[in-house]
């Protein structure tokens, strides 16, 4: 059988990292053709050398010469810049695009590998919540196909496998609750950034686990449901679960529901993407049950955490909000880490960018990337 020739699209941060650690584990089923980061020239040039990768893209187009520098002992072809990356997952020679790019720049490469046919494992969330109706129409044009790497999402997909087609009545997805999850809103509203980056389960980059802390991970995430499985967002129910262990659950129309079991370690849906729709080993922890005694439940408090409350508001007026919501996210998360304003800032520049959107009911890719713009500035002008 031959190998299936990945490229990983973010390949230094916490899923690109993680995708590496199980190609690692099964050299006779993967094979690293392509592999891109931002900035981290260092770590990008390690893992080229280590896999003997054929295509290194730095996005970053001013650290180029650093990594060519690194990688000039090699076989690798070094390229610079988005525009390099949307080119190369065209290839021929690459079978599955894993995509876990951070943030909106994951868009137009998820784009291109969509619109050559590509089996996608999809990571980054901000590409179906920008652009979700562009991107699942561009996948059904083009044969392509999604595969969700987040865990809650793998979850859904592998629930509704075991379903075998039965009408879906309901989603329940699972959030840990985050950092903050009996903290009171003023204990929340001091709470500094190396606090809300100590998630209690999860080991994920400082970006998602921010949004975590705050819930607005969850909020895109329910946006990403709504896309994935086309389902209207009422059906779609956030419950939080501190334990981690239920990824989400499926409720069926006679009341009976499937839920997908596992520790929190993002390997196994990175595996079972990677391999689909074979199951492989991940070198993960497995479930004890003799030491599980407790699986525990809350509705999510949307007063403290108005982020999600704020998702349901842009999925359900549609359009470009989602994609503002994202946009100006991103900016209020950036300039927490910064230190440059509260935690409780976040939601409230999110909240006040939505409130000045130039409304685009049907967008095309041109109003998407004209609202990431124009949202980013507005936001940024609230730090100001």
């Amino acid at each position: 059988m031959r190998k299936r020739r990945i490229a990983i699209l973010g390949s230094t941060g916490s899923i690109g990292t993680q995708t590496l650690d199980v190609i690692r584990q099964h050299p006779d089923l993967f094979e690293l053709e392509l592999i891109s980061a931002n900035n981290n020239v260092g770590l990008l040039a390690a893992q080229a050398r280590e896999f003997d990768v054929n295509n290194v893209v730095i996005c970053n187009e001013s650290r180029y010469p650093a990594l060519a520098d690194a990688l000039k002992e090699s076989d690798s072809k070094v390229w610079a810049g988005i525009g390099s990356l949307c080119s190369l997952v065209k290839s021929d020679n690459v079978d599955i695009v894993v995509g876990a790019m951070v943030g909106f720049s994951g868009l137009r490469p998820t784009l291109c590998a969509l619109e050559a046919g590509k089996i996608v494992a999809l990571a980054n969330k901000e590409t179906l919540v920008a652009a979700g109706s562009i991107v699942t129409r561009t996948a059904r044009e083009h044969e392509a196909v999604i595969l969700p790497v987040d865990s809650e999402h793998s979850a859904i997909f592998q629930c509704l496998l075991a379903a075998q087609g039965n009408a879906v009545e309901k989603i329940h997805l699972t959030a840990s609750g985050g950092p903050f999850r009996t903290w009171t809103k003023e204990q929340i509203a001091a709470a500094g950034p190396e606090t809300a980056l100590k998630h209690p389960n999860w080991n994920m980059g400082a970006k998602v686990t921010i949004d975590s802390a705050s819930m607005m991970n969850k909020g895109f995430e329910v946006i990403e449901a709504r896309w994935l499985f086309d389902i209207d967002p009422s059906r779609i129910e956030v419950v939080v679960h501190p334990e981690s262990v239920i990824h989400s659950m499926v409720e069926f129309v006679d009341g009976a529901v499937i839920a997908q079991l596992g520790c929190p370690d993002m390997r196994q849906p990175i595996g079972f993407a990677l391999n689909f729709p074979e199951r492989i080993t991940v070198g993960n922890r497995k479930l004890d049950w003799n030491i599980l005694h407790t699986l525990s439940f809350e509705k999510p408090d949307m007063d403290r955490f108005p982020c999600l409350r704020l998702a349901y508001e842009a999925i359900e007026r549609g359009g470009n909000a989602p994609c503002a919501l994202n946009a100006a996210n991103e900016v209020a998360v950036a300039a927490y880490l910064k230190g440059l304003i509260s935690f409780c800032d976040i939601p409230k520049i999110n909240e006040k960018c939505l409130a000045g959107l130039n409304f685009a009911a049907d967008p095309s890719l041109e109003d998407i990337f004209e609202t990431n713009r124009e949202i980013a500035a507005i936001a940024n002008g609230c730090i100001d």
